[in-house]
């Protein structure tokens, strides 16, 4: 099989864009996974797929799936890559567009400076749908946030971490750290990813505040591993450090793969603004072998 891509990326966070708006590919998640891999495919974090709209007054089906081959709710990161993937190609005229994603819809638009500004809409915090299992954990609150102990692995004192959940369209633990890059992602991002308590698993987001309009961020992205960068996460955890008394409502997220603004106005049904690059790297064709 010949497939024709696009290969984006969005602050470092690498995309292989599929056009199925004249019919779909028939990719399965092996597929998926090879057009991900750095080696033998193309090599992404994420594959998006564009598809017709599905319903009046939305413009496009936004697909996502993850470097494993399976399909998630949302990526902010892509979405930016989404919305400038469909602009350059002709596909739509419009600066602002409507966007069916499996959490919803959302409204990416192309600025005058060459960025995107994402509306990732309002966050979920209950934990019941982020979805997080806060059952028998004691309840803690700093601000207006509710906190939760939880339990790792490892020794101490990595055997136990406080986080946030926080659900962009997708879920998300996001702690604090002193020091981003010592943070020991590689140990404890996998645990969290995959922890009982979290039962479709999640995006583990390591947060050093900087000042009340500054955060540095790495995540462990849920079927992903690591990221240079993570749209959504960059989202959760600017709203986890509001409710936590420590943000402004404009933060600048600096990544490991460039720089998001985060805007959020605290209120339990405001919107999240996400505005950074989009960027097209290369594009190509590849064959697929009839073996996966």
């Amino acid at each position: 099989m010949q497939v024709r891509f696009t290969k984006m990326q969005g602050a470092g966070n690498d995309f292989v864009v599929l056009d199925e708006t004249q019919g779909r590919l028939g990719l399965t998640p092996a597929h998926y996974r090879f057009l991900a891999d750095r080696h033998f495919g193309v090599g992404a974090d994420q594959i998006l797929t564009v598809r017709p709209s599905p319903a009046p007054g939305v413009d496009f089906e936004y697909v996502i799936h993850n470097a494993d081959g399976g399909e998630v709710e949302q990526c902010g990161n892509g979405a930016r890559c989404f919305a400038r993937y469909v602009h350059d190609k002709g596909l739509t005229p419009k600066t602002e567009i409507r966007v069916q994603t499996q959490a919803g819809v959302i409204a990416p638009q192309l600025t005058a400076d060459g960025r995107v500004t994402v509306n990732m809409g309002a966050p979920v915090l209950e934990p019941a749908r982020v979805p997080f299992d806060a059952s028998g954990l004691p309840q803690q609150r700093q601000s207006q946030a509710l906190v939760w102990p939880l339990a790792l692995q490892g020794p101490a004192p990595l055997d136990q971490v406080q986080v946030v959940a926080v659900s962009m369209g997708n879920p998300h633990a996001v702690q604090l750290v002193e020091d981003v890059e010592a943070a020991p992602v590689a140990i404890v991002g996998p645990q969290i990813e995959r922890h009982l308590r979290f039962p479709q698993r999640v995006n583990a987001g390591f947060m050093q505040v900087l000042s009340r309009t500054a955060v540095k961020l790495r995540v462990y992205e849920r079927g992903a591993g690591e990221t240079l960068a993570c749209g959504t996460g960059a989202c959760a955890a600017v709203v986890a450090g509001i409710l936590l008394g420590m943000l402004d409502h404009r933060v600048d997220v600096h990544t490991r793969g460039g720089l998001l603004t985060i805007e959020w106005t605290g209120g339990a049904q405001d919107a999240v603004m996400m505005t950074g690059p989009a960027t097209t790297v290369f594009e190509g064709q590849i064959h697929i072998p009839e073996e996966l």
